[in-house]
């Protein structure tokens, strides 16, 4: 009989529901892992020790959704990823994605291409130490590539077994149809807040047929956390912060909803993940949901 009384630390995240993608249940709320990088999304992170830190604690916090793309960096954010989880746990399920370059700071340009994406898809494998992408998104649609080709990509490295799943990344409910009918999705990943809910067709598609809606830049609250304003107003009921307000209104907006809340910083990770364990009340979700 074990004789260990030492306290197990509580993981905020296992509040956060979980949803299945690849086969894997995974927790709601994951960690997005654009920021591993310099200012722009463009090169070395300031502190590279910070950012694998960051890493292993949202692990420990019970993270097991981690988003990433070849772009960030580029390859900056897929290579520390490596360094800092591999070899990763079997509950971890690591997310990239691959179709759009970079030139500089701050610059993003869809690339559509078939072989383009096939080339990054096994590119993405080897940086990240694993035999197949779990799941595999691509990051635009290429409006100079036929979509169809671009999808039919999608499911030929979902036969080869390159990839566990599909996803897909600023799409509307058209295009989300359309490569439906070429290749099982698992994912959208749009941009949603509180304050820019431009996606909610989408959203109530992907509600409607089970896919998971991550959305991207998931705390902005614009106006609406001024002080005195709702999301304000709620934070200090609750007693939480406005990010977190943020963060727990996505959760209780949809059981399909997956915010990847992103940072460089261990204290701003450990904020995000604490957002799992904040109670709305009805009436407060529903004074966040008519703000605007």
């Amino acid at each position: 009989m074990s004789t260990d009384t030492s306290p197990v630390e509580t993981r905020p995240v296992d509040e956060s529901g979980t949803f299945e993608i690849a086969g894997k249940r995974v927790h709601r709320l994951g960690y997005g892992a654009m920021r591993l990088t310099g200012k722009g999304i463009w090169g070395e992170p300031r502190d590279r020790g910070e950012a694998r830190a960051v890493l292993r604690r949202a692990v420990e916090l019970g993270v097991d959704f981690i988003d990433t793309a070849d772009s960030y960096g580029p390859y900056v954010s897929e290579d520390i990823i490596r360094e800092a989880l591999h070899p990763y746990p079997a509950e971890l399920l690591i997310a990239t994605k691959a179709g759009l370059t970079r030139t500089g700071p701050d610059a993003w340009h869809p690339v559509g291409r078939p072989e383009y994406l096939r080339q990054e898809c096994e590119m993405s494998m080897r940086r990240l130490g694993v035999e197949r992408i779990e799941l595999f998104q691509l990051h635009r649609v290429d409006p100079q590539v036929p979509a169809e080709d671009q999808f039919g990509l999608l499911r030929d490295l979902l036969d080869e077994g390159k990839v566990g799943a599909v996803g897909l990344s600023e799409v509307t409910v058209e295009q989300l149809e359309t490569a439906r009918a070429v290749v099982p999705v698992a994912t959208v990943q749009n941009l949603y807040n509180l304050a820019n809910r431009q996606s909610e067709a989408v959203l109530d598609r992907c509600e409607r047929e089970g896919v998971g809606f991550i959305p991207w830049f998931p705390i902005a609250a614009g106006e609406l956390a001024r002080p005195g304003g709702p999301v304000d107003e709620v934070a200090h009921e609750a007693g939480a912060t406005p990010s977190q307000v943020a963060l727990a209104w996505l959760l209780a907006r949809s059981a399909v909803m997956l915010p990847i809340p992103g940072t460089s910083s261990v204290a701003h990770l450990e904020e995000n993940c604490a957002a799992a364990g904040v109670v709305l009340s009805p009436a407060q979700i529903e004074r966040l949901s008519s703000a605007r």
